[in-house]
């Protein structure tokens, strides 16, 4: 308290002539309708900015709200996509009361299951996620998982609420995955050296690539059979004058250094279509 009065006692003049000013300004502002209306303009202004960066501050803090939001709304729409149905086979197709049906016949396919990424890695030669979903909650090895822009990998391991999940950036992973335009197929691996690039091979080169074209999941991938989710776009065509194939550099869809929200794909046939497979193996052994 005595530093304050010392420090008015010491500025005390100049206090004084500020009182004044403020008080003349005052009455210039109040009585002076040009002068009124040119200060509240000013001062508009300067409150008008001053908000907008509280609101950009404050819009900030909400990002992961929001996310989250943007998050379970796609849960719903990837839901509702008539890719995750198909037409029953007739009036004597035998359904299992734990499939779900809707009012048309349509069977349930496939089923999005949300989950956020709890933990990451992009500099391995074997990559993994970390999402917080597990057996609890539906989660079981071999399911797909995509992200908002594509492909992100498949469920590998899974404990009561957590699953690892192996990513296009694993050297072991690989996809079949297709050509968007023409429809000619191959497989997606990474070569264990930029996580920026995956590469698609056995493209045959009577197919029409160019550089910019998009590499979509192939109908015969049983983890993504039903959508045609992004894989990446190409960005290099290496033509091996020793083979009749092209090897494709891609550039994936998704993001992998900042990843947080994915989609667990469940395919609710596809026990059953390992079963035949299987069984018809057996039949040429």
């Amino acid at each position: 308290m005595r530093n304050v009065f010392l420090f008015i006692r010491k500025y005390s003049n100049f206090l004084f002539f500020l009182l004044l000013q403020i008080t003349a300004l005052s009455f210039l502002f109040r009585y002076n309708k040009y002068h009124e209306a040119a200060f509240m303009n000013v001062a508009g202004e300067f409150t008008g900015s001053i908000n907008q960066r509280f609101s950009k501050m404050e819009s900030y803090f909400q990002l992961r709200k929001i996310n989250e939001q943007l998050a379970q709304e796609n849960l719903r729409l990837n839901q509702m996509m008539k890719e995750n149905y198909e037409m029953a086979g007739g009036p004597n197709k035998i359904v299992s009361d734990t499939v779900q049906t809707d009012s048309l016949r349509l069977i349930r396919k496939y089923v999005w299951m949300g989950a956020q990424v709890v933990g990451s890695t992009v500099n391995s030669q074997v990559n993994f996620l970390t999402i917080h979903r597990g057996a609890l909650q539906g989660v079981r090895p071999n399911m797909g998982v995509a992200g908002p822009q594509g492909i992100v990998g498949q469920v590998l391991n899974v404990s009561d609420n957590y699953a690892s999940v192996w990513t296009l950036l694993n050297r072991q992973f690989k996809v079949v995955a297709k050509l968007k335009n023409g429809g000619e197929r191959g497989t997606v691996e990474w070569d264990g050296m930029s996580p920026a690039f995956v590469t698609l091979k056995d493209i045959p080169k009577s197919a029409q690539v160019k550089k910019g074209d998009s590499v979509v999941a192939s109908p015969t991938s049983s983890m993504f059979s039903g959508f045609p989710l992004m894989v990446g776009t190409i960005e290099e065509i290496v033509d091996d004058k020793s083979s009749n194939f092209y090897t494709l550099k891609v550039k994936p869809s998704t993001n992998f250094f900042n990843i947080e929200y994915v989609y667990v794909i469940e395919n609710t046939q596809l026990s059953e279509q390992k079963h035949l497979e299987d069984s018809t193996r057996k039949k040429f052994q």
